[in-house]
């Protein structure tokens, strides 16, 4: 599933700005990395960007794809969904919404509700801090993976 190409080009150019605010050197190999983030919607890990890059950029090395990402999600141009820093995937799509994640298969996908972004969390959670943000991430089955079940 990828993104259209008019919204990917907004999003390379705003790329390109960041960048140049912050003293980066714009290099071909990170505007590759952003370009893939920014145009799938399924929220690859870094090895899967690797591997999708590798067909482009034959001279690629797993190590400048992580820190492309980290750079990128440093500088507030992708997010990022889970915790580990070891399986952490990649996310283009800063606006907000959620996430559907199939159990089985890891398939993840991006949802909307204005009835979450409303949620109203606890006041218990302000013993453990600030809230910045709050994502729900909704664990289920896939329709492929279903399909295979029966």
């Amino acid at each position: 599933m990828k993104t259209q190409s008019k919204e990917i080009d907004k999003q390379i150019d705003h790329l390109k700005i960041v960048l140049k605010e912050n003293g980066i050197k714009l290099t071909h190999q990170r505007v590759e990395v952003f370009r893939e983030i920014a145009q799938t919607k399924d929220h690859p890990d870094a090895e899967k960007v690797f591997q999708r890059l590798r067909k482009k950029l034959p001279m690629i090395s797993l190590d400048t794809v992580y820190r492309t990402l980290w750079l990128l999600k440093d500088l507030g141009l992708i997010g990022t969904i889970g915790f580990s820093r070891e399986s952490t995937r990649f996310d283009g799509n800063l606006d907000r919404h959620h996430h559907f994640v199939c159990a089985k298969c890891g398939m993840t996908r991006d949802f909307y509700s204005d009835k979450l972004n409303n949620l109203i969390l606890p006041e218990s959670v302000a013993e453990f801090g600030t809230v910045q943000t709050a994502n729900i991430e909704v664990k289920g089955i896939c329709k492929e993976c279903e399909s295979k079940l029966n």
